[in-house]
């Protein structure tokens, strides 16, 4: 019995220890905690502020739909002029036109366009005239002979001319060169004094005589 009642001290000891720190604390606790009059203050400014709110919440409620309608009473802008009442004459109010007097009125009307004329067959091609006939060359029908020249002789020359001889449309010569030398300057020189002696026949052109040029070559031999 000893021994139980020396281990339940420590267990009262304990309990005892225990309740002596909730009183402290519950002691600091309730320092802390306001008293009943505060907390009857603060509950009735909640309540204050709820039933402040309330009315500041129905008021715009209220108040919203009445600014939307005088906004669609009363538009800014001004509305527009009733339509006039209409005529029995007509829906414009004007008189409706008399046929009979659109009848008498001239009226345009359209003509058709003749049609083009059609296009006028072309003329056939004229042919071009034919170039003349070539005229003949002169042909001589009076030769006289050369002369051969005394120094020539001596020196053994010969050789043959070609001479140009320009003829008139009267046969006679008008104008005689050499046109291939005999490398004889008095072989030349007799050639030329002989052809021009000479007479010819006129080249022809059309069957009329014309002025015409011609080489005759002239023969110097020992």
């Amino acid at each position: 019995m000893a021994s139980a009642g020396h281990s339940c001290r420590p267990v009262v000891q304990i309990a005892r220890d225990r309740i002596g720190r909730m009183s402290i604390s519950s002691s600091k606790l309730a320092a802390f905690l306001p008293s009943h009059r505060g907390l009857v203050a603060i509950v009735a400014a909640f309540l204050a502020g709820l039933l402040l709110f309330l009315l500041v919440w129905s008021g715009q409620r209220g108040t919203s739909p009445a600014v939307g309608r005088a906004t669609a009473d009363a538009p800014d802008f001004a509305p527009l002029p009733a339509p006039m009442p209409g005529a029995p004459d007509g829906a414009s109010g004007m008189e409706e036109p008399d046929e009979e007097a659109l009848a008498d009125r001239p009226r345009l009307e359209e003509v058709p366009r003749p049609a083009a004329p059609p296009p006028s067959a072309a003329p056939p091609p004229t042919r071009a005239p034919a170039a003349s006939a070539e005229a003949s060359m002169p042909t001589p029908i009076s030769q006289p002979a050369p002369r051969y020249p005394q120094r020539a002789m001596r020196r053994r020359e010969s050789g043959t001319v070609r001479v140009q001889v320009e003829v008139g449309a009267d046969g006679v010569p008008t104008q005689v060169t050499v046109a291939a030398s005999s490398q004889s300057r008095d072989l030349d020189r007799a050639a030329i004094d002989a052809v021009r002696k000479w007479r010819f026949r006129p080249a022809q052109r059309d069957g009329q005589p014309v002025a015409g040029t011609v080489v005759v070559p002239i023969d110097f031999k020992l």
